[in-house]
């Protein structure tokens, strides 16, 4: 059985805020970890512009990739 994580990544304008590779970092991280990327979902827009994104992990229960 899968278990799920979702960490949220802000934008501002269009842009990640912060670094503007936040999002790859997060990815390589949770990889590291023994996360696999499964996809992302709009967390917050206004007026049709991103504000927020969560990036979805995935791992097997346990801790095993």
């Amino acid at each position: 059985m899968l278990e799920y994580e979702f960490e949220r990544i802000v934008v501002d304008k269009g842009v990640f805020v912060g670094k503007s590779l936040d999002h790859q970092e997060t990815i390589l991280r949770r990889a590291a970890e023994g996360w696999r990327y499964a996809g992302w979902i709009p967390a917050s827009q206004v007026n049709g512009m991103l504000k927020a994104i969560d990036l979805i992990f995935e791992r097997e229960q346990g801790g095993q990739a």
